[in-house]
């Protein structure tokens, strides 16, 4: 059995994320700092992502002042914290092939300290010394103490509710690393 650790590309892997309120939806990216998967003979095994939270951009606000007020509220303790959690986890724990090139992949996600275990479907795509993976991860924020404008917390909040729910649509790339090889 031969296993491959293969070492993500940040450069050329984005995170898009979407958060919904009762008037419409906001959407941006956030950053990979690094990570891995796994692969015992053509098939992913395990791996982590590490999630850069100080890297969170907003494409859909314009304005740049409305867009760095933005910013710095979901830096803030009301969303991320990411002065006191400047990165999320992501680590896989088990893979179930659904067919061929997808798979179920369940794991600990960490936001905030707080770990709880989700899963979802990646589509992933080998292509010799490189791996792509893709896929959608929906998040209840409020398991992380994300609380600001829940339903879930607050009482009347009218137009200004924002839904529990954000999702994560992801494209990774993620290159061979073998013996001998630098780990840059």
């Amino acid at each position: 059995m031969e296993t491959t650790n293969f070492k993500i590309v940040s450069t050329n892997s984005k995170i898009d994320w979407t958060g919904r309120k009762v008037t419409g939806a906001h959407n941006g990216t956030i950053g990979i700092k690094e990570g891995n998967f796994i692969l015992n003979d053509g098939k992913v095994k395990g791996g982590n992502i590490i999630i850069d939270t100080t890297a969170i951009e907003i494409l859909d606000v314009t304005d740049p002042a409305t867009n760095a007020q933005f910013a710095g509220h979901l830096a803030s303790d009301d969303f991320f914290s990411s002065e006191k959690f400047p990165t999320a986890t992501f680590d896989i724990l088990s893979v179930k092939e659904v067919s061929n090139n997808s798979y179920y992949l369940e794991g600990n996600l960490t936001i905030k300290d707080i770990t709880h275990l989700v899963g979802f479907e990646a589509q992933v795509a080998h292509n010799g010394n490189s791996i792509s993976l893709s896929g959608k991860l929906v998040i209840d924020r409020t398991k992380y103490d994300i609380k600001f404008r829940s339903g879930n917390f607050f009482t009347n909040l009218g137009d200004t509710l924002i839904y529990n729910d954000f999702d994560l649509d992801f494209n990774i790339t993620a290159e061979a690393i073998f013996s001998g090889q630098s780990k840059n």
